[in-house]
């Protein structure tokens, strides 16, 4: 038996549209022993919706990261918990030169990491985009 949980944790951008989110930001899968935490792609939005860091890969890169430990630290997990992690970038050399600010946030052994370059982001301001699972024990777990 397992239960589902959707969630919009504080400090994480979702696009609403007609006052909506058309994803939920965070959505947990908890199970008898253990839950899974999916974040959605995360990009440089500020709260509303402002690119933070536009033209800048490494200041993107961290927004990013701190959107993704918003949601983490929400459920009551930590990078270190992330197993899994998909980056999309619209440049992958510079991505490739800026990487090591995601050392600042994912510890070692590093997780599974899928890298794709892609024409363009939700909006053509953003660079990267970064999705994250995590595995987490339930006594850690905060719903």
């Amino acid at each position: 038996m397992f239960s589902v949980h959707h969630l919009m944790p504080e400090g994480m951008f979702a696009r609403v549209i007609d006052g909506e989110p058309i994803y939920s930001s965070v959505v947990v899968v908890k199970s008898a022993d253990h839950a899974r935490i999916h974040i959605a792609g995360q990009v440089s939005a500020g709260p509303g919706g402002e690119v933070i860091g536009k033209g800048n890969m490494e200041a993107q890169i961290k927004q990013v990261c701190e959107c993704i430990r918003a949601g983490l630290e929400y459920v009551g997990a930590s990078f270190a918990d992330v197993v899994r992690t998909v980056t999309y970038t619209t440049d992958v050399d510079e991505y490739f030169r800026c990487q090591g600010v995601r050392f600042d946030y994912f510890s070692h052994p590093a997780p599974t990491s899928t890298l794709l370059g892609v024409s363009r982001l939700a909006d053509p301001d953003f660079l990267v985009e970064i999705e994250a699972e995590a595995t987490l024990g339930l006594e850690r777990l905060r719903l």
